[in-house]
């Protein structure tokens, strides 16, 4: 069975748990991180991700760390390519929006999120939280344009693993206490993921 090292709340954890959840795999998690009883790396968990952070996957006798890799490894796994296709082009159109979410987005709402949510106490400048909400809302509107044009998912018709991991950053922007700008695109988008049960279960919960 899969061992996941993480905690739920993750928002990079519950990217690997959906996955999950999709597929049909049945998996182990294992709780480590802050909120849980082993909320620092040990030299253990070091040897597995030495960067310390989950989510980690072991399978078998194979390690893997960042999640939207472990998400593409157990698609691939699996042979699942309605969620990751094995055309260049087509893999390729999911692969940019999942590598977009990791970056660019991520960027814009780091600030913002960890002063409104976090409440932690090195983000505390309104200024900065003020330019991270505006950058994230302009992230957002990126993506509000993009999903106006493919009418339904991130890659076109048919759900992806990019849908996954931009899901779990939809519901974050959703739940933080920001001005958030009016996205009609993304509310559609976000309607249309909450039909499915792996995303109630796994990517709808949790700022």
């Amino acid at each position: 069975m899969l061992k996941i090292l993480g905690k739920a709340p993750s928002i990079n954890v519950r990217k690997v748990l959906w996955t999950c959840a999709e597929i049909g795999l049945p998996y182990e998690l294992d709780e480590w991180g802050m909120g849980t009883s082993r909320p620092a790396p040990t030299r253990e968990f070091l040897q597995l991700n030495p960067h310390g952070l989950v989510p980690v996957l072991v399978d078998g006798d194979n390690v893997l760390w960042e999640s939207n890799t472990i998400c593409r490894y157990l698609a691939g796994r699996h042979q699942r390519a309605d969620l990751l296709p094995p055309d260049p082009l087509a893999r390729a159109h999911v692969e940019k929006w999942m590598d977009w979410q990791a970056t660019d987005l991520n960027a814009a709402w780091r600030y913002a999120f960890m002063a409104l949510v976090r409440r932690h106490p090195d983000f505390t400048d309104p200024a900065a939280i003020a330019a991270s909400a505006a950058a994230w809302n302009r992230q957002m509107a990126t993506l509000d344009a993009h999903l106006a044009a493919t009418g339904a998912f991130a890659a076109g018709d048919t759900f992806t693993l990019a849908d996954i991991v931009l899901g779990v950053s939809v519901q974050r922007w959703q739940a933080t206490p920001i001005s958030h700008a009016d996205l009609p695109a993304v509310r559609a988008y976000y309607e249309r993921l909450r039909q499915r049960a792996a995303f109630v279960s796994h990517g709808a919960t949790h700022p």
